[in-house]
């Protein structure tokens, strides 16, 4: 995969690293208890995960059913189950400060690790929740580590009302807790900025896609 990549002017570690969780994760709360956490530069160091998610980790185009015709999704994804071998060190060593920050809280450990690559500022993914499983009615937590380009996540009440803007750059860290996938929306909207490529990574719990 050749997608030109601008290293980071800021990002000058030389080896990839997490920071602290505990005293640095600020928490927003949002209304009908969800609440949506947010850390700038949780990854030290990014530009060599970056590197290796863009290559050939096995990325696919999928198409979807809308309404009566298939449209192709405007991203490339990859999906990691909990018995596979994450593509970079770091992305294992993640997961596990995540589980030990929020595993008492949750009461559940993330196990899954779903990745979007975002090619441009043409790809994008459309307002949802992700209510598949227990998703749907149980509250759960997602958590996003961002590589490459910024991008702003969106998000919004479902039963409408003013959305915020959450800017996602490289090495970001943003985790959605409490009722945030029942009761908000989220989106990565499309861009006609000049915008390199971005790869989110999706940490969640067992039974929630």
């Amino acid at each position: 995969m050749a997608l030109a990549h601008q290293p980071s002017m800021w990002d000058l570690a030389e080896e990839a690293t997490l920071g602290p969780l505990a005293g640095e994760v600020l928490r927003h709360p949002l209304r009908d208890g969800a609440w949506v956490d947010h850390l700038p530069g949780w990854v030290s160091g990014s530009d060599e995960v970056l590197e290796v998610l863009l290559g050939d980790i096995g990325w696919r185009e999928d198409r979807r059913q809308m309404y009566e015709r298939e449209v192709t999704v405007p991203r490339l994804l990859r999906w990691y189950g909990g018995d596979e071998t994450l593509p970079h060190p770091l992305l294992t060593q993640a997961r596990e400060a995540l589980n030990r920050h929020y595993g008492p809280e949750l009461g559940e450990r993330f196990v899954s690790a779903g990745m979007c690559l975002y090619r441009d500022g043409r790809d994008s993914v459309a307002w949802h929740g992700d209510r598949l499983g227990r998703g749907r009615s149980a509250d759960t937590m997602v958590a996003i580590v961002s590589f490459g380009s910024p991008r702003p996540l969106m998000l919004r009440p479902a039963t409408g009302g003013q959305s915020l803007r959450f800017p996602l750059g490289h090495g970001d860290l943003v985790v959605m807790g409490g009722s945030c996938q029942r009761t908000w929306e989220h989106c990565i909207p499309k861009t006609t900025k000049p915008v390199g490529p971005r790869v989110s990574v999706q940490f969640r719990p067992a039974g929630v896609a």
